[in-house]
């Protein structure tokens, strides 16, 4: 087994973030995250055709299969990233490396969430709604068909800044504690989490597990991202890094979620809009907590906003792990 010293993990995390930035996702490959959902498909047929009560499945038995259901698909994704990585050793140990620095690049999607913001951005700017609404409609799980531009903004800055955790700071984080195989392990909790981890009736238990565990791989993530959006804040002239903080402290917690109400506030606090509100999801009202403050109104720039904060988040992170490395690296 190869074990990799502080230095070497760090410049595997600095080239797999510089691989995402400059070529994101290759069409022509298939995706490890494609490979994972349709695991996750294979497995729920198995484990759950019914809903609670039919058939006699209980809502504990629901739970339970659940659970199964997690634990066969992060081991299987750890296992299998674990065991190319140890094939590539045994053929070079540079191909080890490589193959780390491939791997936790798929697990990472700086690019890929910047263009799909791009994709909203653009029409909207063009004053082509019905595709924005159709753009917007690709990043998230609420219905879009109705929504007006500032529903439109709205979402797309709440996904940008949510997925600011998902797409780069947790699977980094991971990366650095246990390099490509735990990157992987995080990411297939990530999709568990987007594909089960919904409290509706079909979900609501089998998703459960899949739903905690996303929760507790995201908590250290998303509180280092909202300090850091806080930091970046400070750098942009229209942003405030003080009503980032701010509303962290007096939003983040009113979310629904224990994470993602964190970079969601800091991003509406340091651009100074609101954030949160009503959605919709297949015909039905969910009412969101608001977050921050309505200084100004939403408008299509406020999307670039938040991808400013992603990038920013990206490149402050990643530059920080740089400064490490060559400390450690270069020291004496």
């Amino acid at each position: 087994m190869l074990v990799y010293s502080l230095q070497e993990i760090l410049l595997i995390v600095i080239l797999a973030t510089a691989v995402d930035w400059l070529i994101g996702d290759p069409k022509r490959l298939v995706h490890p995250v494609v490979l994972i959902g349709r695991l996750v498909r294979s497995l729920e047929l198995q484990l759950y055709r019914e809903h609670p009560g039919d058939e006699g499945l209980t809502s504990a038995q629901a739970r339970r299969r659940g659970i199964l259901l997690l634990a066969a698909t992060l081991f299987t994704a750890t296992a299998v990233c674990y065991g190319l990585v140890e094939i590539c050793r045994l053929i070079h140990p540079w191909l080890a490396y490589a193959a780390h620095v491939w791997l936790i690049s798929t697990t990472i999607a700086v690019k890929g969430l910047k263009q799909a913001a791009e994709e909203v951005y653009q029409p909207l700017l063009q004053g082509r709604l019905e595709e924005a609404r159709q753009a917007v409609g690709r990043i998230v799980g609420r219905d879009t068909e109705q929504m007006d531009e500032r529903e439109v903004v709205r979402a797309a800055v709440e996904t940008v800044a949510e997925n600011t955790v998902d797409a780069y700071a947790a699977p980094v984080l991971w990366a650095l504690v246990g390099g490509a195989p735990l990157a992987m392990m995080y990411r297939a909790a990530n999709t568990l989490d987007s594909m089960v981890g919904y409290r509706n009736d079909r979900y609501r238990w089998f998703g459960w597990a899949s739903a905690r565990f996303d929760d507790l791989c995201n908590y250290l993530p998303a509180r280092l991202t909202g300090l850091l959006m806080v930091g970046m804040s400070a750098l942009h002239r229209q942003m405030s890094a003080k009503r980032a903080l701010l509303a962290i402290l007096c939003f983040a917690e009113k979310h629904p979620s224990p994470n993602s109400g964190i970079p969601e506030a800091a991003a509406a606090g340091a651009m100074g809009v609101e954030l949160g509100g009503v959605n919709n999801y297949g015909g039905i009202k969910s009412e969101r907590a608001r977050l921050g403050w309505p200084l100004t109104p939403l408008a299509a720039g406020h999307i670039r906003g938040a991808v400013w904060l992603l990038m920013a988040c990206s490149y402050g992170w990643t530059g920080g792990l740089a400064v490490i490395w060559a400390s450690l690296t270069f020291a004496g």
